[in-house]
């Protein structure tokens, strides 16, 4: 091993689980906001006494229904707030949560459930809109079907009314923290999901090293954020549990169509996003201003350039004040309106799940967001390093949390140990034997590099470097973020490996589209017209020249295809976090790629 980095390490907790921190808000800070829940478009508060109360009421429910310690239990459901109660009323009762996403296949749904033994599932609507009972039907153990739409929390609350809170507690107080808290599935993107099985005392160490490790967002007073992301992916997960530790408002927005709105009503302090929410924001105001003419669109672009300088500036002994004087003009202009887009209170961000790139990472620290980048994976709980107020790398994903180690092995793979590393994959000892060594070090499968202040920087996906005929190893994530980076690009897929150069599939974005052709003078026309239309070709050259300026000649890409349509979780090549699905790309754009070689 090479590079190795630390943080101090802190004692797992030995006793207790995530079912306390719950416990302890509602005896020692009975009224704090917990949650607010959107009804009728006005968001109304529940107390820490009231969530407990709901939570405990659900609880004595599903012990009346027979749910037995251990039992395995499904949420498969958009983010709301009843997935969250859904959530610790489990553990509550003593049994283990199984998220599933909720544009799963029926195939992976029926995978995940036979695979866990799921017995009972909460689901979001009525089960005639997914084929529940042909999925029932394979997986014999799932005898009871809740519906969050038929409100079955309350029938829930009702039908427990008889068990005794004496009886509750017992059951509560069961798990450990080397206990099972919950079964979460990888989401694929190199074949069948595996079932990732983390304990209570993974969730607890982690929450506790997120609160103190960023108390500017966990901790400020005034507290609250809209969870948007899915509450199937670990990410969204952790930053739940760590929220409900610290009493931070929570609201939930399962609907990406009224995101706007809802973010402008609940006005949030911290936001948690994956990158391409931030690209997406970032494409979407630049095509706006576009739009609205020339002149907005050169403000624009103004005004971004002067964020990043600006943002580069405050790691390099502050900006001159010409630059200061032309921030303030654009904080006016450009800046200001973009985050009253975001509820006009938010001055910090989470990202992970992906790399957000050092330019996005500079323009939205420079309007006055500081996105926090972090990395980790559903096998470390989440969380492995994060960028922190005051020490701050834009670009990289930070230094290790509390409790990690970090270390590069000699082929450039990122190994982790810690408290916060998953127990193993459920049912699949030969994967868990791969995937962590004798001694604890998890093979995370990402390449990396550490610099000499310990800060870690992910160079791409071990299985994913592409190696050129003549040897070349390429990490392709570098060239596809800076090329998803660019207003006209939604996807990007590059490929090579064992061709004599680099190349790349990409995908046009249909929302930033109209825009784009106007301003650049080009006629409309049916999306796969527009991929073979020299002005538009012209325009996705541009974007690769630039983004070839982040790599050596070697590792540029050469030629490119665009492809007739995008790429999404809808048509399955991309998971439910927005990674593609790299393999599945290679062996269905096989004829395509082979083209680009000819």
């Amino acid at each position: 091993m090479r590079n190795a980095s630390t943080a101090a390490l802190v004692a797992t907790p030995t006793s207790g689980n995530v079912t306390d921190h719950v416990e302890f808000n509602g005896d020692s800070f009975p009224d704090a906001h917990v949650i607010s829940v959107e009804t009728n478009g006005e968001w109304k508060p529940m107390t820490s006494t009231e969530f407990r109360n709901r939570v405990r009421g659900v609880a004595k429910g599903l012990i009346a229904d027979g749910i037995m310690p251990g039992d395995r239990v499904a949420i498969f459901s958009r983010t709301r707030s009843e997935w969250t109660i859904a959530d610790y009323a489990i553990w509550y009762a003593g049994a283990i949560t199984v998220p599933i996403y909720e544009t799963s296949s029926a195939e992976q749904v029926q995978w995940m459930m036979q695979d866990s033994h799921v017995i009972a599932t909460f689901f979001e609507a009525a089960r005639t809109l997914y084929p529940f009972n042909e999925i029932a039907s394979t997986v014999p153990d799932m005898t009871r079907q809740y519906v969050f739409a038929d409100d079955v929390l309350t029938e829930l609350t009702n039908r427990g009314a008889h068990i005794s809170d004496s009886e509750l507690d017992a059951r509560r107080q069961l798990a450990t923290p080397d206990d099972i808290a919950t079964i979460i599935y990888t989401s694929g993107t190199t074949g069948r999901p595996k079932g990732c099985v983390l304990t209570h005392g993974n969730f607890m160490s982690e929450c506790d090293n997120l609160i103190e490790g960023i108390p500017d967002v966990f901790l400020r007073p005034d507290a609250s954020t809209l969870l948007f992301l899915p509450l199937a992916h670990v990410f969204g997960r952790l930053i739940q549990l760590a929220m409900i530790r610290s009493r931070v408002t929570i609201g939930h927005s399962p609907n990406p169509g009224t995101l706007l709105k809802d973010l402008q009503a609940f006005r949030p302090t911290f936001l948690l996003a994956v990158p391409r929410v931030f690209e997406k924001v970032y494409n979407g105001s630049s095509s706006k201003a576009h739009d609205a003419g020339k002149l907005k669109g050169a403000i624009f672009d103004a005004a971004t350039s002067t964020a990043i300088a600006y943002s580069e500036s405050l790691d390099d002994g502050g900006p001159s004040k010409m630059l200061s004087m032309r921030h303030g003009l654009f904080d006016k202009l450009v800046y200001s309106k973009l985050r009253a887009a975001m509820g006009g209170r938010v001055t910090h961000a989470i990202s992970g799940g992906a790399s957000l790139g050092a330019r996005l990472g500079h323009f939205y620290r420079g309007l006055g967001l500081m996105v926090l980048e972090g990395y980790g994976l559903t096998e470390t709980s989440a969380g492995s390093t994060l960028n922190i107020p005051g020490a701050i790398k834009i670009g990289s994903v930070g230094k290790p949390v509390f409790g990690t180690e970090v270390h590069i092995a000699d082929d450039g793979e990122v190994l982790l140990r810690g408290h916060h590393i998953f127990k193993g994959y459920w049912n699949n000892p030969d994967a868990t034997a791969e995937a962590i060594t004798s001694d604890g070090w998890f093979h995370s499968g990402d390449v990396g590099r550490l610099d000499e202040d310990g800060y870690l920087y992910i160079t791409g996906r071990k299985k994913e470097l592409l190696v050129t005929s003549a040897g070349k190893n390429v990490a392709p994530n570098v060239l596809e973020d800076r090329l998803r980076a660019t207003p006209i690009i939604s996807q990007c897929v590059a490929v090579g490996d064992g061709k004599p150069y680099i190349s790349a599939l990409v995908t046009l974005d249909q929302e930033a589209l109209p825009g784009i052709l106007s301003a650049h003078g080009i006629e409309p026309a049916p999306i796969a017209e527009l991929s073979e239309n020299p002005e538009v070709r012209a325009l996705v050259q541009q974007a690769v020249n630039s983004a070839n300026e982040a790599v050596s000649n070697s590792e540029a890409i050469k030629k490119f295809l665009i492809l007739p349509f995008d790429l999404t979780i809808e048509n399955g090549y991309l998971t439910p976090k927005l990674s593609i699905k790299r393999h599945l790309i290679n062996q269905d754009f096989s004829a395509e790629i082979n083209s680009l070689y000819k």
